[in-house]
C-alpha cells in the first residue's frame, strides 16, 4: 500500500454528474499516469506498485477509474472506448499540470495511445503494458461478431475475477470506431512496449505490429518470453518501474 492508499480516493464530476475516481501524488513532472485494462482498476498491483515507486521518487503520479469500473459511478455496461478516453482527457486536463507520460496495460494500451493523439502536445513518453490496441478487431471471431450484432452483447468467463468479461454491441462498435493498426499511428514521443510471449490473451505479435505503425522513431519493444497476460510477478512488475525510470530520465 502506498500513502496515496490511506485516504479514500479523489472525485471529479462528468459533465453528466457521474463522479469519476482517481488517486493523484504531487511531485516533480512528467506526471505518470496510469491506466488500467478492461474490466479493472487503480487498485491493480502493477498501478500501485509504480505509484508506490513514484512517491518514493518524489515524482508526480495519477491513477484512475473510468467511469463503471472500480470506485467511479457508472454502469460498466454503459462505457465504451470513447467514453473511457474522454474521462482519462476529462482528468488529465482538470488535475495534471504540465507534461505527461502514459503506463497503459492492455486495453489501457489502446487508451493510452488514443490519449496521446488526442494530447500530442502534453504526452512526453507512453510505456504500453501487453498493450491491445484494436482488440475489438483482432481479438472476436466472425461468430463473436454477429452474435454481438443480434444478441448486444457477450458474456464469458473470466480468469481475472468473479465476475463473467461482458462485451456490449456499443463498446464493440466504438473500439472499431477507434481502430489504429489500418495505418500509421501518428505519435512522435517515445514510446516502449512490454508484452510476455506467453500471453493468451494478447498476442506478442500485436506489440511488434503497434511498433511498426508508431510514426516515432524512438520505440523499443521488450518481449518477456515466459510472461502472461498481467506481467505482475515481481520480476516483470520490476521490469516496468526501471523501464518508465529509464524514460524518465531520457526525457
Amino acid at each position: 500500500m502506498t500513502p496515496a492508499d490511506t485516504v479514500p480516493p479523489a472525485f471529479f464530476a462528468r459533465p453528466d454528474g457521474l463522479r469519476l475516481a482517481y488517486r493523484y501524488s504531487a511531485g516533480t513532472g512528467p506526471t505518470l499516469v496510469f491506466l488500467p485494462g478492461y474490466m479493472s482498476d487503480m487498485e491493480g498491483g502493477k498501478a500501485v506498485a509504480l505509484h508506490g515507486w513514484a512517491e518514493s521518487e518524489g515524482r508526480a503520479m495519477l491513477r484512475l477509474d473510468y467511469a463503471g469500473n472500480g470506485a467511479s459511478d457508472g454502469r460498466f455496461a454503459d462505457g465504451t472506448l470513447e467514453s473511457w478516453r474522454d474521462d482519462v482527457l476529462l482528468l488529465l486536463d482538470a488535475v495534471v499540470r504540465g507534461p505527461v507520460l502514459l503506463v497503459g496495460s492492455s486495453m489501457g494500451g489502446w487508451l493510452a495511445l488514443l490519449v496521446a493523439l488526442a494530447r500530442p502536445e502534453r504526452v512526453v513518453g507512453l510505456v504500453g503494458i501487453a498493450a491491445a490496441p484494436d482488440f475489438t478487431e483482432w481479438g472476436f471471431t466472425d461468430a463473436d461478431k454477429a452474435l454481438l450484432r443480434t444478441e448486444g452483447r457477450i458474456e464469458e468467463p473470466t480468469p481475472y475475477g468473479d465476475q463473467p468479461y461482458v462485451t456490449t454491441l456499443a463498446f464493440w462498435e466504438s473500439g472499431q470506431a477507434l481502430r489504429l493498426l489500418d495505418g500509421e499511428i501518428a505519435i512522435d514521443c517515445p514510446v516502449r512496449l512490454l508484452h510476455g510471449q506467453a500471453d493468451p490473451d494478447v498476442p506478442w505479435e500485436i506489440a511488434l505490429q503497434t511498433a511498426g505503425r508508431l510514426r516515432s522513431s524512438d520505440v523499443q519493444t521488450l518481449l518477456v518470453k515466459d510472461g502472461d497476460h498481467r506481467l505482475s510477478r515481481d520480476g516483470d512488475i520490476a521490469l516496468l518501474i526501471r523501464t518508465v525510470a529509464t524514460l524518465l530520465d531520457s526525457l
